[in-house]
């Protein structure tokens, strides 16, 4: 994987799709003219067997992975993390334009996201589906490339799972595991006045190329025979639905001899994680516009839609940046690093949480971030 100025790249292209969008999926999988092999025809083992036999052991703490009632993993005298998370269709992921193999391979990117933010190592993951009768085998193959180029871009062992079918589309839960010495282990709560809070990359791109599909998809609707030009937008939709997690800040950061003090990624907006690590270390934080990374085609892009860049940059989420606190004494080894951008400080608790405007205004900074509970 490489850097590119605050672009977060890889090398590995799914198939070297382009980004296009696929509004007419659901006309595919109602398509009888197309290759439809039922999932009842196999059976749930036999399911499992053909979209599994491409996984292969590559971490040294997997002892067994899938094949019996259970995986089994030696950490020795490593600490183990452990994460969760639930991609639900119409909630987490919009099929018309959201492509298979794009979205297995980003249900594994949010979850190493997880362990990334623990300064921890990813080395495995489980893989539990749920579908309905509208999808044949041929769908869950494209779904399962994408998790396989995942697992071997990252190095992660698919040690299990399950398969289920599902009354409404398409579920997808992901376990992620994780080690890390004890010592190496940041949580959000070790945050203290004072310290300075960085940011990895940039943010905002992935909420605006949300909006140029949506944007896209009710062009569609009303005329299926229009297909956008999305060079202008190629960035932001990238960031959108092929994320990657930073796997590379924990060994920058050891590089550098620098030990953050709390961590978190921006999953649910800046705003929000802001006062996750403020509520759990018990401090107040000034944040400054100024300072905030943003990608100049997310600046082009915002005055086109007429949106405010800086309420996309602090409210925007699934960027999977890692925002993370460091000691003042630690500026100087971090203030020329490319990739590592310091956005503001931590102040007493009772100062408050507070945007800062280039006007030099104070704003309350509310959490506007993702709601995943919210009707």
């Amino acid at each position: 994987m490489i850097l590119t100025g605050n672009r977060w790249r890889s090398f590995v292209r799914i198939d070297k799709i382009s980004v296009t969008l696929h509004f007419k999926y659901e006309k595919m999988l109602e398509d009888k003219s197309q290759q439809r092999t039922s999932l009842s025809d196999l059976g749930e083992f036999k399911l499992i067997e053909h979209l599994t036999k491409d996984f292969s052991i590559s971490q040294p703490s997997t002892v067994k992975g899938i094949g019996d009632d259970g995986a089994v993993l030696d950490f020795k005298d490593k600490k183990v993390v452990v994460s969760t998370d639930l991609l639900i269709e119409g909630v987490h992921f919009d099929l018309a334009y959201m492509p298979l193999k794009h979205l297995g391979y980003k249900a594994v990117v949010v979850n190493i996201s997880d362990i990334c933010a623990m300064n921890a190592k990813p080395t495995q993951i489980t893989v539990s589906v749920a579908v309905s009768n509208r999808f044949p085998l041929e769908a869950l193959e494209e779904l399962f490339a994408g998790i396989t180029l995942a697992a071997n871009e990252y190095k992660v062992d698919v040690i299990g799972g399950d398969t289920t079918s599902s009354q409404k589309g398409l579920i997808i839960s992901i376990t992620a595991i994780g080690e890390a010495d004890e010592s190496e282990i940041v949580y959000r709560d070790g945050a203290k006045a004072g310290d300075l809070l960085v940011i990895s990359g940039d943010i905002g791109a992935a909420y605006m190329g949300l909006q140029v599909l949506e944007r896209e998809k009710q062009v569609f609707q009303v005329n299926p025979n229009s297909q956008p030009d999305l060079e202008l937008y190629t960035y932001l939709i990238e960031r959108q639905l092929k994320p990657e997690a930073r796997m590379d800040i924990r060994p920058l950061l050891q590089a550098l001899d620098v030990v953050p003090t709390s961590m978190i990624d921006v999953s649910d907006g800046l705003s929000s994680e802001i006062i996750h690590i403020c509520k759990q270390s018990g401090v107040g934080c000034n944040l400054y516009e100024e300072k905030l990374p943003l990608d100049p085609q997310l600046i082009s892009v915002c005055e086109e839609f007429n949106i405010d860049s800086t309420t996309v940059a602090i409210n925007g989420g699934e960027d999977y940046e890692l925002l993370f606190t460091i000691a003042q004494s630690d500026f100087d080894k971090i203030k020329a690093n490319p990739h590592l951008t310091v956005i503001g400080h931590m102040v007493d608790e009772g100062e408050g949480i507070h945007l800062i405007t280039r006007a030099a205004t104070k704003i309350a900074l509310k959490a506007r971030g993702w709601n995943g509970l919210k009707e």
